[in-house]
């Protein structure tokens, strides 16, 4: 096998025929072996049975369906783990990022990079809050982060077989993937594509997901709130040292009336949310230590369809 194709699937009936086309008419003529595997993510429509409908058409096609929905990032996961290539090459099932640009990976794969970068040049169908908040995430969090995240870069790239072999390495089940592709290293290069609209259906990464997920890259790669927390705690300290000492002056000099409600009441407000800022920062990595602590698996399958085997089970990471 030489290329593992990985799609996570949520609620993509209406995509999945078309990609499957437009995969085989990219890959057939090719002449590599590859395989296509299609994760089922609890999807609610008739995904699954429209995946197992195109295994029985195309044994190539590998059907892992998890035993709920567990989000793109542990389908991702799964997908990967089960890739069987020298080479994969995560790709979204709304047919936003074009297959035809799987050769262009290859490519350069065969010209020893193990990471093969696709960048957004642009982004169709897509509001220009929803751009300009991507803008800055990538670059928010590569000021704030030790490793550089390529900024404007999804999913969408290939991955060596060595490269997959670390990831498999990795323990955390909070996962950041896009922080992980970039975390293993290894000789990577860039290639560049304008991003189509969704083929058919809606996104269901609205702003609160999304703002979620910014949340979660961060707090993934990077300890920088943590040390903002502090920084500006001692600020508060400094600025509280300061203002005493101005008002025993003042009390030296004008004496003491009974006034000053009003900026005491500014002063405990201020001081009472930043101490309410500084805990929800140390409660975020609080969260994701008790998650890793408790040593879930990212992952639970119900059922595979894949060539020459029965349906399997009850398989978990």
């Amino acid at each position: 096998m030489t290329v593992s194709i990985i799609i996570p699937c949520h609620n993509e009936a209406g995509n999945l025929a078309t990609l499957y086309a437009r995969v085989r008419a990219v890959m057939d003529p090719s002449g590599e072996p590859w395989e296509m595997i299609c994760v089922n993510d609890g999807s609610s429509d008739d995904t699954l049975l429209q995946l197992i409908a195109l295994h029985r058409q195309d044994p190539r096609i590998r059907v892992i369906d998890l035993s709920r929905n567990f989000g793109k990032e542990a389908a991702l996961t799964a997908g990967l783990d089960a890739a069987r290539g020298e080479a994969a090459i995560p790709l979204d099932a709304d047919l936003q990022d074009p297959p035809e640009l799987i050769p262009d990976l290859l490519a350069h794969w065969r010209e020893g990079f193990d990471v093969v970068n696709a960048v957004r040049l642009s982004r169709d169908g897509e509001s220009w809050i929803k751009r300009a908040s991507a803008h800055l995430f990538y670059r928010i969090i590569n000021r704030l982060s030790d490793v550089e995240i390529p900024p404007d870069t999804g999913d969408f790239r290939l991955l060596s077989r060595p490269v997959l072999d670390t990831l498999r390495t990795l323990p955390e089940r909070r996962r950041f993937m896009k922080g992980l592709f970039a975390w293993v290293g290894f000789r990577s290069t860039n290639i560049y594509y304008h991003r189509a609209p969704r083929h058919t259906g809606k996104t269901t990464w609205n702003y609160w997901r999304l703002w979620n997920f910014a949340v979660e890259g961060i707090t993934s790669f990077s300890q920088v709130p943590l040390q903002l927390a502090a920084y500006l705690g001692v600020l508060v300290s400094l600025l509280a040292f300061l203002y005493a000492i101005w008002l025993v002056a003042r009390t030296l000099v004008y004496g003491n009336p009974v006034k000053g409600y009003p900026s005491i009441m500014v002063t405990l407000l201020f001081l009472g949310g930043v101490q309410l800022m500084a805990l929800g920062v140390i409660g975020e990595y609080l969260g994701r230590i008790y998650e890793e602590s408790k040593q879930r698996p990212v992952y639970l399958i119900r059922q595979v369809w894949e060539s020459g085997q029965t349906p399997e089970g009850d398989d978990s990471k």
